[in-house]
């Protein structure tokens, strides 16, 4: 039986996620990390991508978030997301065309071009994309 830690993901529109999870697996800003139980206490800011949760019984669960906050305590893992999706709320097409709109927005030339929001809108357009592609990965297996 593997060692758990309570785990809580939200956001401010609801929470995603609440249980006892043996390992979460986030995006930190300075890189990716794992926090399990008996990990020293910790509070990074998230960059969008996957949250990946293994529950104690093995099975992994993989949630999609837009930045935030990860916070360790000796017992709680809470992740503060600014917007946390399931996979069934993750829409590949629009993630597909909004990569393709901020692409064309920060290779234009036009006036009045706002680069770092259209930075921001490509960043996490492809963070969903590939949040999507861990989803199918985990799925096959």
């Amino acid at each position: 039986m593997a060692m758990t830690v309570h785990c809580d993901i939200v956001s401010a529109e609801n929470e995603i996620f609440s249980g006892a999870v043996a390992l979460l697996v986030a995006n930190g800003i300075e890189g990716e990390l794992g926090v399990g139980h008996g990990h020293a206490p910790l509070l990074t800011s998230l960059k969008p991508g996957p949250i990946r949760v293994k529950k104690e019984n093995g099975e992994q669960e993989v949630y999609y978030v837009s930045g935030g906050y990860l916070e360790v305590q000796p017992n709680l893992i809470t992740v503060l997301a600014d917007t946390a999706l399931r996979e069934e709320d993750l829409d590949e097409e629009a993630a597909q065309k909004a990569a393709k709109e901020a692409e064309l927005a920060l290779h234009g030339s036009g006036e009045g071009v706002d680069y770092s929001k259209a930075a921001l809108q490509l960043s996490e357009a492809v963070a969903q994309l590939h949040t999507l592609k861990a989803m199918r990965k985990k799925a096959r297996k």
